[in-house]
């Protein structure tokens, strides 16, 4: 799938103020600074879709996107962000689960990982949260461009065995990079494959 067509509905402030749809709805999420913003920008083969930054945190509402008339897109804030207050870091991650756990057409969530550094809590506790909730979800391990092939294997296999230690069944895993579009065309192929 090449996506044609990415058109920024607006930034909403919780679940409930985002426009109903009858489109199958992918959630992006993970850690600020996953290169979370720099993927969706890379799938939709647009520079400045997502709006990405040097400084962690630039998304703080949930951004839709309608892709080709076909599925939409929720780019959500990046949780754990130590720059910003504890009460607004709250916030942010009750926006997040709000919205996993009410949003009727979302189809699943991509769990962001940076697979260069070790299994992080926060990112394990979504995880953990997710699978409790029932909440279909897959990981997209990113910056796989900065890793030597057998050190981004050791990487992955390692937060397999960390997940494997309270999960009985691993979810899909893609690998990616937005700078070289490793797992681009893998991860589209399977949103197309929801919806024909």
């Amino acid at each position: 799938m090449k996506i044609k067509q990415a058109k920024f509905l607006g930034s909403f402030p919780n679940e409930t103020q985002c426009p109903e749809s009858p489109l199958p709805e992918f959630a992006f999420i993970g850690r600020s600074n996953v290169g979370k913003s720099s993927l969706i920008n890379a799938l939709c083969g647009r520079k400045t879709l997502a709006k990405t930054s040097a400084t962690p945190g630039k998304t703080q509402s949930i951004n839709l996107f309608r892709i080709d008339d076909q599925w939409q897109l929720a780019d959500l804030p990046g949780y754990g962000y130590a720059k910003i207050s504890k009460k607004i870091r709250n916030q942010f991650e009750q926006m997040i689960r709000s919205y996993l756990l009410n949003r009727k057409n979302l189809f699943c969530a991509f769990s962001l990982i940076d697979i260069r550094i070790p299994p992080q809590k926060m990112d394990l506790t979504m995880i953990e949260w997710m699978g409790e909730h029932a909440i279909p979800f897959y990981i997209i391990f990113t910056k796989t461009d900065k890793l030597k092939p057998r050190e981004l294997e050791a990487q992955i296999e390692r937060f397999k065995n960390t997940l494997l230690q309270t999960w009985e069944e691993l979810p899909f895993m893609f690998a990616s990079s937005s700078k070289d579009l490793t797992g681009k065309d893998e991860i589209l192929s399977f949103i197309e494959s929801s919806f024909k």
